[in-house]
């Protein structure tokens, strides 16, 4: 299936989609992920992952634009959504140059940055070793995503 969008939805109880994502779940406030919740995934469906990533962001390295917030994966098929803060799952490498989540902190003045929350259903459970950065994880994952879909949100700092 490659990266296409499938029936899955993805929400949060916290934001609507484009809507703003509250403090508390950025570097301003306590820096939580959100909680999430998704439905829908395809049959055959054997693990997921959650990726945040800020395609608005002024950072352009070899391959690759944005920030990366969050990448956790592992998670078992039988999970279908996430508490803020969730323990769940394993952490990869962010753009913070650390594992798990970090929330939005975009520059200042520099005007409203969309954040794309991905969920993706992959059809093995891959038992990825913590702290795979995002390239590291969808070499991995991208044969193996059978569902997808997003929700975008904003935050902004002046």
């Amino acid at each position: 299936m490659g990266f296409a969008l499938s029936d899955m939805q993805l929400i949060s109880p916290e934001f609507e989609s484009r809507g703003k994502i509250p403090a508390r779940y950025t570097g301003e406030g306590e820096d939580v992920s959100p909680p999430l919740a998704w439905s829908g995934a395809p049959e055959g469906t054997r693990g997921f992952a959650i990726i945040c990533h800020d395609p608005d962001a002024p950072l352009v390295k070899p391959g690759a634009y944005g920030f990366v917030h969050w990448v956790l994966y592992n998670l078992p098929p039988d999970v279908t959504n996430l508490e803020a803060g969730t323990s769940l799952g394993t952490a990869g490498h962010t753009d913070f140059d650390r594992s798990g989540y970090g929330g939005p902190m975009p520059p200042g003045g520099h005007g409203v940055h969309h954040y794309f929350f991905w969920v993706l259903a992959l059809d093995a459970d891959l038992q990825a070793p913590p702290g795979l950065t995002l390239e590291q994880f969808l070499e991995r994952a991208e044969p193996h995503v059978i569902g997808m879909n997003r929700l975008v949100a904003t935050y902004t700092r002046d």
